[in-house]
C-alpha cells in the first residue's frame, strides 16, 4: 500500500503547477490549504455515512477519494509519506499496529527520524496503559450522503 500512496504523493506533486482549469489538484492547490482541508473531511464523512449504511462498494469508492484528498493535503503541509510510515512505526513499538495512541494517558516519546534511531529510541516492550477509552460505534440508523 504504502508503494500506491506514494506514486500517488509523487503525482499530486507533479500536478500541483498544472493549469487549474484542467487539474483538479492544480486547482485544489490554488485554492489553498482551507478548501483541501474541506473536501477532506467532505470525504471522509461520506466514507462514514457508507460504512453505516453498509454500502462497501461505495466505502472502497469514497475512501480512494478520502485518500487522494489526504494525500493533496499532506503534499501542501510539506508531509510526506515516510513521515506518516515513521509515526505509524513508532506507535506499532509502543501498543501495537492495530492500537491508536490515547490522548493523554500515554506520554509519547518524540518523533524518530530514521529506522535505525527507532530500535534505540524505544524500549523494547512497552506496556500499554491501563486506563482504556471507550469503544463508541455508531448507531446502525440509516444515513444518507448530501450532494
Amino acid at each position: 500500500m504504502s508503494d500506491s500512496l506514494e506514486r500517488l504523493y509523487q503525482a499530486v506533486l507533479a500536478a500541483r503547477d498544472l493549469d487549474p482549469a484542467i487539474s483538479r489538484t492544480a486547482r485544489l492547490f490554488q485554492r489553498g490549504p482551507a478548501k483541501m482541508a474541506k473536501k477532506l473531511a467532505e470525504e471522509a464523512i461520506e466514507v462514514v455515512i457508507d460504512a453505516v449504511n453498509g454500502d462497501t462498494d461505495a466505502v472502497v469508492r469514497e475512501s480512494a477519494d478520502l485518500l487522494y484528498n489526504l494525500t493533496v493535503l499532506w503534499a501542501a503541509a510539506g508531509v510526506k509519506p515516510e513521515d506518516v510510515w515513521r509515526e505509524m512505526a513508532r506507535r506499532e513499538l509502543m501498543l501495537g499496529i492495530a492500537e491508536k495512541l490515547p490522548k493523554s494517558t500515554v506520554k509519547a516519546p518524540k518523533a524518530i527520524p530514521d529506522k535505525e534511531a527507532s530500535a534505540k529510541a524505544l524500549p523494547k516492550a512497552v506496556t500499554p496503559p491501563a486506563v482504556r477509552r471507550r469503544i463508541v460505534a455508531l448507531e446502525g440508523r440509516s444515513l444518507r450522503k448530501r450532494h
